[in-house]
């Protein structure tokens, strides 16, 4: 599979890239899409917090400790906190996640297991949902759900690529090969917790997006966007090829 010096470069390069097609196409604030760039360069090590080696499991962790708290500023500041209980509540989250998280995920996971998964990247992504603020827009909050939830199907595509040698003119498949972007694996129970996962936290955005975002109209407001984001490619493709 890929190191983690591969994964890490590769969401960063992609984070940049969506960062700056958000801004440059989207007409995304400018802060919202460092922010994102950042998130997508973080999720990217996400997948390996099922790691059964020691370095990429301390580094997904790390990676993660510092996730968490990114997001949870925002959400911090709107709730009203002081400066120094925004300080103090992100360093406990980071010594929580950082110190505690590595012993429960060796307990409750196994490398390669459903975390490497298509539902787990929209789990990752949910709950970025949920962490961030709910005084942006709707624009700039789904902008970074997908960035995090971008970062993740970077890890796991580069997995499937390295699981694949070419000797000769035909391809060999490492007995990895599958194991990364998939919906489901072997194990009936990890299927089943995966997807009830992803059903609580699909429910839980939906109520949040309805009572606490005023998203009351959020579907014609999304399409209102996605006309936007058409509209702006179009003049953009335009603008390319005069």
């Amino acid at each position: 599979m890929a190191g983690f010096k591969t994964h890490i470069t590769t969401s960063t390069v992609v984070g940049i890239g969506y960062g700056a097609a958000g801004y440059w196409i989207g007409g995304v604030n400018p802060a919202t899409c460092v922010l994102a760039t950042g998130l997508c360069s973080i999720a990217g090590m996400l997948p390996d917090l099922d790691s059964d080696q020691g370095v990429p499991l301390r580094e997904s962790v790390t990676f993660a400790a510092a996730f968490v708290p990114m997001l949870l500023v925002d959400r911090l500041r709107a709730a009203g906190l002081e400066t120094d209980l925004i300080v103090l509540t992100s360093a406990m989250t980071y010594i929580v996640i950082r110190f505690g998280l590595a012993e429960i995920l060796k307990r409750y996971t196994v490398h390669r297991g459903m975390w490497h998964s298509i539902p787990a990247a929209a789990i990752a992504g949910l709950i970025g949902f949920l962490l961030c603020t709910s005084n942006d827009g709707l624009l700039e909050h789904l902008f970074k759900t997908l960035a995090v939830t971008l970062g993740f199907m970077t890890h796991l595509i580069l997995d499937e690529i390295w699981s694949v040698e070419w000797k000769g003119p035909l391809p060999r498949f490492k007995k990895s090969f599958g194991t990364a972007l998939k919906f489901w694996s072997k194990n009936t129970w990890a299927n089943l917790s995966t997807y009830g996962k992803l059903l609580i936290l699909i429910v839980l955005v939906a109520f949040h997006m309805n009572d606490h975002m005023g998203y009351h109209n959020q579907w014609h407001e999304l399409q209102s966007l996605i006309d936007q984001w058409k509209e702006a490619i179009g003049n953009w493709g335009t603008r390319a090829h005069p």
